[in-house]
């Protein structure tokens, strides 16, 4: 079991709240999740969507978009193509909520196991590994601005 110090302190709340729920509230708890998911906004991105950008393993077909925030965070936006994709729906709107304005070293070291805290243990190989690629492309993300960014301070 990871440590909430290791989270940002929305995500480390929001596994508070997951961690010690029965496994049918934590189903009822994840689909409320789902149901507030957005699509991608148009101005962010459009179809069909860059593979660059899809999150690897995701059977729901995700894509992870960040958007430069002007203090040098982001701003994540998600689009899910499975309309079953109930889960990759619920963790994007985990990621968005918990990461977004998070500051880029935080989100790069977002721990894999945070989801499976909130997902819990039963969650299935397949779905977990595609969960965990969303999670690696935001941390992707994070990462690319920050060598950018230390690339940039260096003269590079």
């Amino acid at each position: 079991m990871g440590d909430e110090q290791d989270l940002p302190p929305a995500l480390a709340d929001l596994v508070a709240d997951f961690e010690f729920v029965d496994r049918g509230l934590r189903a009822e708890m994840l689909i409320e999740y789902a149901d507030r998911f957005l699509e991608v906004a148009p101005a962010i991105a459009a179809r069909p969507y860059p593979e660059r950008a899809r999150a690897p393993r995701c059977e729901s077909e995700a894509y992870v978009f960040a958007v430069d925030r002007p203090d040098g965070t982001l701003d994540l936006h998600f689009a899910v193509e499975n309309p079953q994709g109930l889960s990759a729906k619920a963790w994007a709107v985990i990621l968005a909520e918990t990461l977004s304005g998070q500051p880029l070293d935080v989100v790069a070291a977002v721990p894999g196991d945070a989801l499976y805290r909130i997902f819990g243990r039963d969650l299935s190989m397949g779905k977990g590994m595609g969960l965990l690629g969303m999670l690696e492309l935001v941390q992707h993300e994070a990462r690319v601005r920050i060598e950018a960014r230390r690339r940039a301070e260096a003269g590079l």
